[in-house]
């Protein structure tokens, strides 16, 4: 009896991409990890999973983890106190206290991996996706100045990205939640309200100003005035030069203000462009863990994706772990959603299934090793280079490089041997040139597309 066949079926929410939409992917992924390099970030990569007491110090958040355990061993040895991490805040947090004597401050790295979360499938959604992380950490303190880098870094990678026009939307919840206070708002309601006042962007002002008198009982005056405070944005000397103008005697106020203050004094000799970077002090992001600048970044073009990387500075990454105050300011990009979101709407069209730029064709089996040596001196040239194996016809190993985008390909008989020459056929072309053995090296890089 033929055993039976089981269907393929992929698993929602866990994307797989096809070869070239792959390499497309990679692409991407590497012009990130290039523009933190250049900021001087290092990479570190901690485990998948981690101990799901680790992992709930971050608050309640049963619902989103996967925990790990194996079936099929007796019930008393099953593992049920690891998941797999759904960010990597909380191993970063982890690893920085484990391994604080052994670290550098400011600390700077860079994490590109996997996480995992128990999201309900959906667009733009997945359960298994790439966060591309930076922070900055510091031992007890970290200057402001730091906090005026990451806009130069965000806007250095999505420029290389070449994926259409985007703004850094920059604000500092110091400034609001300074305002609150001075107006005599109870610290333990301005989290509630700093989360309301996130939502003017995609609920709108009078939605935002229903919330705050009719279900938290703001005095209708101070949330107007709240909310004019919010709705200030454009260039940073503007809101700036505005948010003085309010002449607020806040210490909490004043600090957000000098702090947004040195950011636009240094955007300029970053090399970031005003019209690129907006400040805008709706921008709050929501969550208490931030407790200064905050970024948001959007596609010009795209409105409906929301934020494409953000973050901000927050006052103490390791409070779970350790003693010792861990001050730093990072950033998120989650190219899964953003990778995905570009490609169904053919922003980006991948066309070349292969790293391969050369294929050699095999006419003569008897000249194996003339068409090994060949690829071998081509990669060793830094050309990708394939050797076709199987026993087809010269007509079908063009198709197949026609079919993997495959740009030259290297074709050599018996006559082309006798001559000691190859024939080089670009097949974008369909040109086909003749080249001395000694020179198809200069020759092929000639040819390729730069």
């Amino acid at each position: 009896m033929a055993e039976k066949i089981i269907q393929p079926r992929a698993i929602s929410g866990f994307p797989e991409w096809l070869p070239e939409e792959e390499r497309e992917f990679q692409r991407l992924l590497g012009i990130i990890k290039n523009g933190f390099e250049m900021f001087g970030f290092t990479p570190i990569e901690t485990a998948a999973a981690e101990l799901l007491g680790i992992l709930e110090s971050k608050g309640e958040i049963n619902k989103q983890i996967y925990g790990l355990y194996r079936p099929n061993v007796p019930i008393e040895e099953k593992e049920t106190d690891l998941a797999l991490h759904f960010d990597l805040t909380v191993p970063l947090a982890r690893y920085v206290s484990m391994n604080f004597g052994k670290l550098c401050f400011p600390f700077r790295r860079y994490q590109i991996q996997k996480v995992w979360r128990g999201e309900r499938p959906q667009k733009g959604r997945f359960r298994e996706f790439y966060q591309c992380d930076i922070d900055i950490v510091g031992n007890e303190t970290l200057d402001p100045l730091n906090d005026a880098e990451i806009p130069a870094i965000i806007y250095g990678i999505f420029q290389r990205m070449q994926i259409g026009d985007f703004i850094i939307k920059v604000s500092n919840r110091k400034v609001l939640q300074g305002f609150l206070e001075c107006k005599g708002i109870k610290r333990d309601q301005i989290g509630d309200i700093l989360r309301i006042i996130d939502r003017i962007p995609k609920t709108g002002v009078e939605s935002v100003k229903k919330e705050l008198v009719e279900d938290l009982k703001m005095d209708t005056k101070i949330a107007e005035e709240l909310l004019g405070l919010a709705r200030i944005s454009g260039k940073g000397s503007d809101v700036i030069g505005r948010i003085k103008n309010m002449n607020i005697d806040h210490a909490l106020f004043s600090e957000g203000l000098e702090e947004l203050s040195l950011l636009a004094l240094n955007l300029g000799a970053l090399e970031v462009p005003e019209e690129a970077c907006e400040f805008d002090l709706s921008i709050t992001r929501g969550l208490d863990y931030y407790t200064g600048t905050v970024y948001e970044t959007f596609l010009t073009n795209y409105p409906d994706l929301g934020s494409v990387c953000s973050g901000g500075r927050y006052d103490n990454l390791a409070s779970h772990f350790t003693n010792k105050r861990l001050p730093g300011v990072g950033i998120s990009i989650g190219l899964t959603r953003l990778f995905s979101y570009l490609l169904e709407a053919g922003v980006i069209q991948p066309k070349s299934r292969t790293n391969s730029q050369v294929l050699i064709c095999v006419l003569d089996r008897k000249h194996l090793e003339d068409y090994f040596s060949m690829a071998t001196e081509l990669r060793k040239n830094g050309i990708p280079t394939e050797v076709f194996l199987e026993p087809k016809k010269l007509k079908a190993q063009i198709k197949y490089a026609d079919k993997k985008g495959i740009p030259l390909v290297l074709i050599a008989g018996e006559d082309e041997f006798a001559r000691k020459e190859w024939q080089i056929k670009d097949m974008k072309t369909g040109n086909q040139v003749v080249a001395r053995f000694t020179d198809i090296i200069l020759k092929t890089k000639e040819m390729l597309p730069a």
